[in-house]
């Protein structure tokens, strides 16, 4: 039933009626398969450095990924150590699923090497940045998200030791 309607267990569940309300009245896409492309075109682009392609923008840095099924994904960032972004996946060519983003370094020795190591390691039942946690060395990195694929909002942060050095929000869903 979880599959069927686009919700977790614990929103079928739960005794709350607002909670069983499905975020996504009209899941006429297969989640799963959009999950599986997105966790493959996330380790073939910023996390890889693979697959940049040419700026949209002025100054904005652009990656994407398609397979032969239909599926295109593009990354897109502005900034450096304070930056925003946008993902976004196209099934033939109409936009179904996108997530904004917005972080910045926040303190010294931040690696961006260990950042895309957390990022490699996106696992499927949080298809969104990193894992909850990544831990190399004295960095951590820890990622919490609020909702589900259809409809999210998170945080990440790395540590190195016990300082904080770098943060990001993001945010997004399905959009069609």
């Amino acid at each position: 039933m979880s599959d069927l309607y686009g919700v977790t267990i614990d929103r079928i569940v739960k005794e709350d009626e607002e909670c069983n309300i499905s975020l996504c009245r009209n899941a006429d896409r297969d989640i799963h398969q959009i999950v599986e492309f997105l966790l493959t075109a996330k380790k073939n682009t910023y996390a890889s450095s693979d697959n940049k392609t040419v700026s949209c923008r002025s100054n904005s840095h652009d990656f994407c990924y398609h397979d032969n099924t239909g599926y295109q994904y593009y990354d897109t960032y502005l900034g450096g150590e304070c930056f925003s972004g946008e993902e976004a996946v196209w099934l033939h060519d109409i936009p179904i699923w996108s997530m904004n983003y917005a972080g910045r370094v926040v303190g010294e020795n931040f690696s961006g090497d260990f950042l895309k190591e957390a990022l490699k390691k996106v696992p499927a039942d949080l298809p969104f940045r990193g894992p909850k946690i990544y831990t190399k060395g004295d960095y951590h990195y820890h990622c919490k998200v609020d909702g589900e694929f259809v409809w999210f909002q998170g945080y990440e942060e790395i540590f190195y030791m016990d300082e904080k050095i770098y943060e990001c929000y993001f945010h997004g869903g399905i959009i069609r």
